[in-house]
């Protein structure tokens, strides 16, 4: 028989009533991220989701390597399934860990009897399957305390599946179960890594960049185009929403007092959001804001910034430090990209001299002269929207 996956779930197993509509979300998923990979029967059994192959066309190992991103899942198993049976467990153990039985010094075997009719328990197939192993392996030596290797053993249903220690999966709760958002992209470092947090937690995501062409070049604007492409690994199939911003920006400088440039500047980002996410269907907004990182995001900043919207305003960073930020860009593999040398909109006519802590008085006194529905309509109806 050929290999297949075996998923261990996280904290959806958990819930209660609704437990079910958590692993129809995920099956869904795993069968979208899946495809390019064959077809691929998944069911779930007893807090276990198995992937098996159709066919021997199925690239397994492409199969394995996608859903270690896939949120929902802590462990990930190459697994070979055998009939239950003592002997067909130990020659299915020899045959599919050979190159790693031989090249551990100690190891154990662990059982899961989750067929409680098959005529051994755990502790005696333990035994079974361990002795002869090492009777077989002269390099090997039992160590239950801290081996170099775990042989696992399971008797489920359908049938005994051997495989070593799991890989870990992505964890977090399958994507779309909580709904939908609007991430704001930036090029930066921050907000990928919000993006990744808040899929993490089961969300949807669209992804809104402004993008100020000429002060912005092309290839700023593929960088994020490149940047939402590598979320898809954990987010699944997203909408990048490509805001023209320059008319915006060129107006802010000629109206508004420079120190509060930046804060009007995002005041009018959270209101070009929101028309987005009305268009689609979400319920938030999502920055990559850390508290105090830089001037517009000091706690005064972001009050003036979150007031002209109605929809939460999710910040997954706000309390992290940037080297913590970095250690998750660089594990989920935007931080090459991130730090590619292309400005985004948000470095343009930067103050000398931001206001720290504005009031959103202030705000409003500086937006008096603008005629902000035209302005944000105008941005709205000149969306590029790139499907990834």
């Amino acid at each position: 028989m050929n290999e297949m996956i075996l998923l261990k779930l996280g904290e959806m197993v958990l819930k209660g009533l609704n437990r079910r509509s958590f692993e129809d979300k995920l099956q869904a998923n795993l069968h979208r991220r899946l495809h390019p990979y064959g077809q691929f029967r998944v069911y779930t059994r007893q807090s276990t989701t198995y992937v098996e192959p159709m066919d021997e066309e199925c690239d397994v190992y492409g199969a394995f390597e996608a859903i270690k991103k896939v949120f929902g899942i802590v462990g990930v198993s190459l697994a070979r399934p055998c009939e239950k049976d003592k002997d067909a467990i130990l020659n299915t153990a020899k045959e599919f860990l050979d190159d790693k039985l031989r090249a551990a010094r100690t190891f154990k075997v662990e059982t899961k009897r989750a067929d409680k009719t098959f005529p051994m328990n755990s502790i005696q197939l333990s035994q079974y399957v361990g002795g002869e192993l090492h009777e077989a392996y002269e390099n090997l030596e039992v160590d239950v305390h801290n081996p170099e290797l775990t042989v696992h053993v399971e008797v489920r249903d359908y049938a005994a599946y051997v495989h070593a220690d799991a890989e870990p999966g992505a964890g977090g709760l399958p994507v779309g179960i909580n709904g939908r958002a609007v991430s704001l992209l930036s090029g930066g470092i921050d907000s990928p890594v919000s993006s990744y947090m808040i899929a993490k937690r089961g969300v949807a995501l669209d992804m809104v960049h402004f993008f100020s062409y000429p002060y912005t070049s092309q290839e700023a604007k593929d960088k994020v185009i490149e940047l939402a492409r590598l979320l898809t690994a954990y987010c699944g199939r997203l909408t990048l929403h490509i805001v023209p911003f320059t008319a915006i920006q060129e107006e802010l400088r000629r109206s508004c007092p420079e120190e509060l440039f930046t804060v009007v500047m995002r005041r009018f980002m959270m209101r070009i959001s929101q028309e987005v996410a009305k268009r689609c269907g979400a319920k938030a907004l999502v920055t990559g804001e850390c508290l105090g990182q830089v001037a517009s995001q000091t706690m005064e900043a972001m009050a003036c910034t979150g007031a002209v919207v109605e929809l939460p305003i999710l910040r997954p960073c706000i309390g992290m430090d940037k080297e913590e930020i970095v250690q998750i860009s660089r594990k989920i593999g935007t931080y090459e990209t991130s730090i590619l040398p292309y400005e985004d909109c948000c470095t343009v006519f930067t103050p000398r001299h931001p206001r720290l802590r504005p009031t959103i008085g202030e705000m409003q006194y500086a937006e008096e002269k603008l005629d902000i529905e035209k302005l944000v309509a105008e941005a709205v109806a000149g969306i590029e929207r790139v499907q990834l």
